[in-house]
């Protein structure tokens, strides 16, 4: 009896061993496939990071250098219409099954940049793309740094808003962090401002134009549109998020603080976000519901709405961001990005909402070789404080990148380049 329970010890402690052999042969296997990714990552990274320093600066004549205000925000002095550059989902990957797209994502901003020589970029989100079966990483501060050391080579002053990919719940590094990053004065010509800290989000700001000696000819709002609701976490059920409450009050104390700086008008302005509020929606779905012509309220102004079903996918919940920018009147102009395939811009009850064309070369399947949707926006704000909006095709021969353009399937720009008619789902 003894003997037979020494030997089931002593089995219980061969089975004991070999689980822990086999446990330690797994964990050894798990840290060299993790030591070999980030091996693998960091040599994409570093490939692309030389690039970037290989990209020339910007030459300016007379380049504007903004300064922080009595107000707290940034302004642009100047006698001039100031010349803005909206960039969207640039979805740099930062790892190594994104090498090559990341390096063609640099390679088209560089050269969209280069050639407009913006005063100002903004860039309405999804700057990086840390999705891990797209790019072999969680690490979302890789993309944010190549995005910046980017802009700071080129030497041009740029305004970022964050979208829902630039800080995935999985994702290394939160949006804070992201947002120190940016500000932490290592990129100078970084103009991101956090915003109230009793505001929801990272990210709500402002840029003023002024005439010299002060007076604001445009406000330029910046807002952090979140990213996914409703315990969609990951946002594989499309959950989008919105404007919260309180931010739509700190919009409209905004407002009201700069009418008072300004001798008791508002000035005009732009509003510059990723998700599309519920109304880019509601616009486009009263305007195909009437054929795609216009309505009383819904105005068609140009683009292409490229993206199936849904079409605009915004959020469920609304707080009325809208509704207070109609009441102030001081909003001309909603800029969005989010949707890559949808560039165009309805008039909807006074209000324009445009979406710009997006960079992206990753999100999408097979986007890589699609180049319709690719570009940016300009915007000349007047000296009047009125504007003018154009979309801007990559594939232009003013764009004269570092490396060469890659083909692409243009057949589209061959038919209509201001307009396809959606396809309605």
């Amino acid at each position: 009896m003894k003997d037979k329970k020494e030997k089931v010890k002593k089995t219980g402690k061969q089975k004991f061993k070999t689980f822990l052999k086999v446990l330690g042969i797994i964990v050894i296997v798990i840290a060299v496939i993790v030591a070999v990714i980030a091996l693998l990552n960091a040599l994409g990274n570093r490939s692309n990071k030389n690039f970037v320093k290989e990209i020339p600066a910007v030459t300016y004549e007379n380049q504007l250098v903004p300064a922080v205000a009595d107000d707290g925000y940034y302004s642009f002095e100047t006698d001039r219409d100031l010349r803005v550059m909206q960039l969207t989902d640039i979805h740099i990957g930062g790892g190594i099954l994104s090498a090559k797209k990341d390096n063609l994502a640099i390679n088209a901003v560089s050269a969209m940049v280069t050639a407009e020589k913006p005063d100002l970029v903004v860039v309405t989100g999804d700057i990086a793309y840390p999705v891990p079966f797209q790019s072999l990483t969680f690490n979302n501060k890789t993309g944010a740094v190549i995005f910046a050391e980017l802009m700071e080579q080129l030497g041009v002053y740029w305004a970022p808003v964050f979208g829902n990919h630039d800080t995935e719940a999985y994702s290394f590094y939160s949006r804070e962090q992201i947002y120190n990053l940016y500000t932490s004065g290592k990129y100078p010509h970084c103009l991101m401002q956090a915003g109230p800290e009793d505001v929801s989000g990272v990210g709500n700001y402002v840029v003023n134009v002024r005439k010299p000696g002060g007076e604001i000819t445009e406000s330029l709002f910046m807002l952090d549109s979140h990213s996914y609701t409703d315990n969609d976490y990951f946002g594989i059920l499309w959950k989008y998020d919105t404007f919260h409450e309180d931010q739509v009050k700190w919009y409209e104390d905004t407002v009201n603080a700069l009418a008072e700086e300004n001798g008791g008008t508002a000035p005009k302005s732009l509003a510059f976000f990723h998700i599309p509020i519920p109304e880019f929606k509601e616009a486009y779905d009263k305007w195909a519901e009437n054929g795609f012509k216009d309505t009383d309220d819904v105005k068609y102004v140009c683009g292409d709405a490229g993206e199936h079903k849904t079409v605009v996918y915004a959020s469920e919940h609304n707080y009325g961001f809208f509704d207070k920018v109609k009441e102030l009147g001081s909003t001309q102009a909603l800029f969005c990005g989010h949707d890559h395939l949808n560039n165009f811009a309805l008039d909807y009850e006074g209000i324009r909402m445009a979406y710009s064309y997006s960079v992206d070369y990753l999100a999408y399947v097979g986007i890589m070789k699609y180049g319709v949707q690719r570009g940016c926006t300009m915007i000349d704000v007047k000296t009047d404080g009125s504007y003018e909006a154009t979309l801007e095709n990559y594939y232009q021969d003013k764009y004269a990148p570092v490396k060469a353009k890659e083909p692409v399937l243009m057949e589209q720009l061959n038919e209509d380049p201001a307009f396809v008619e959606p396809v309605v789902e």
